[in-house]
C-alpha cells in the first residue's frame, strides 16, 4: 500500500509536468496550424505510456539507483575498507582510493553502453553514413570517454582539487581536436557528449558522487558531490574526435603506403 501511495504521487507529479507539453502541442495544432490531429487515438494511448513509463522511472529512480549509487560509494570509501580496520585518516590519501577510480570507469562504461538516447544516435548515425560509422564502434568509443572521464571526476573529489582547472583543460583540448578533426566528425562528436547524460547515467553517476563527497574526509557534498555529469559530457567529445583522427591518420598513412608500393613497381 505504501509504494502504490507513494508511486500514485510520482504519477500525479509527472501528468502535472507533462501536461504543459500537450496543451502547447495541441493549441499549436489546432489554433495555429488549424489542422486536425493525426491518429488521435494512437496518440493518446502513446501518450498514456509515456506518462506511466516516467513515473516508473522515477520511482525506479527513487527506491534503487539512487541508494544503489550512494551505497556503493560509502563501501568503496568506507575507511576501514581504504585504510584497514580501525585506521581513520584526518586527510584523504588519493593513492588509496583505486577500487573508487576502477568503480567509477566501470559504471559509467556500462552505463553508457545502455544509454538508450546513445543507441538511438548511434543507429542514425550508421544509418545516414551507410554504415561507414559502425553503431558499436561509436557506443564503445563514448562509453570509454565516459569511463575515463568519471573516473577522473572520482578522483577529483577524493582530491579536492578545483572543478574548473579540469573543465577548462578539457574545451582547451576539444577547441584543439576541433581544428585538427575530419569536420564530418564534429557535429557527431559534440552530440556524443549531450547523449551520454540521459536516463540511465545521470542517476547513478549523480549517487556515486553525492555518496563519495559524503564519505571522503575533509569534503563537502554541496562543494564536491557534483560534477561528476560535466566530465561524463565533456570527455566523449574527446574519446570520439580523438578516434575520428586516429582512423583519418591510418587511412592516409594507408594510402600513402599504397602509392609508394606503385612507385616502386
Amino acid at each position: 500500500m505504501e509504494f502504490i501511495y507513494d508511486f500514485s504521487k510520482v504519477l500525479l507529479a509527472t501528468l502535472r509536468d507533462v501536461l504543459p507539453i500537450i496543451l502547447l502541442i495541441t493549441c499549436f495544432q489546432l489554433l495555429v496550424l488549424r489542422m486536425p490531429i493525426p491518429h488521435l487515438r494512437r496518440l493518446i494511448v502513446g501518450g498514456v505510456y509515456v506518462v506511466i513509463g516516467l513515473a516508473l522511472f522515477l520511482a525506479g529512480l527513487e527506491k534503487a539507483l539512487f541508494p544503489l549509487g550512494k551505497i556503493m560509494a560509502a563501501q568503496l570509501s568506507d575507511p576501514a575498507f581504504i585504510y584497514g580496520a580501525g585506521e581513520v585518516a584526518a586527510v584523504a590519501d588519493w593513492k588509496a582510493y583505486g577500487w573508487v577510480y576502477l568503480f567509477a570507469a566501470m559504471i559509467g562504461f556500462a552505463t553508457t553502453v545502455a544509454e538508450p538516447s546513445l543507441i538511438a544516435v548511434a543507429y542514425k548515425a550508421n544509418e545516414v553514413s551507410a554504415g561507414t560509422i559502425s553503431q558499436w564502434g561509436l557506443r564503445i568509443t563514448v562509453a570509454v570517454g565516459v569511463a575515463f572521464g568519471i573516473s577522473l571526476g572520482t578522483f577529483r573529489i577524493v582530491t579536492g582539487t578545483p572543478l574548473y582547472l579540469y573543465i577548462l583543460a578539457g574545451y582547451i583540448i576539444v577547441i584543439i581536436q576541433t581544428i585538427f578533426t575530419p569536420k564530418s566528425i564534429i557535429p557527431l562528436a559534440y552530440d556524443s557528449g549531450g547523449v551520454t547524460t540521459s536516463t540511465v547515467t545521470v542517476p547513478l553517476v549523480a549517487a556515486l558522487g553525492l555518496g563519495l563527497s559524503a564519505t571522503v574526509p575533509g569534503r563537502n557534498p554541496a562543494l564536491d558531490g557534483f560534477g561528476l555529469i560535466a566530465f561524463a559530457s565533456l570527455f566523449p567529445i574527446i574519446s570520439v574526435m580523438g578516434y575520428a583522427q586516429l582512423m583519418h591518420w591510418r587511412t592516409r598513412r594507408s594510402m600513402t603506403q599504397r602509392s609508394m608500393k606503385k612507385m616502386e613497381k
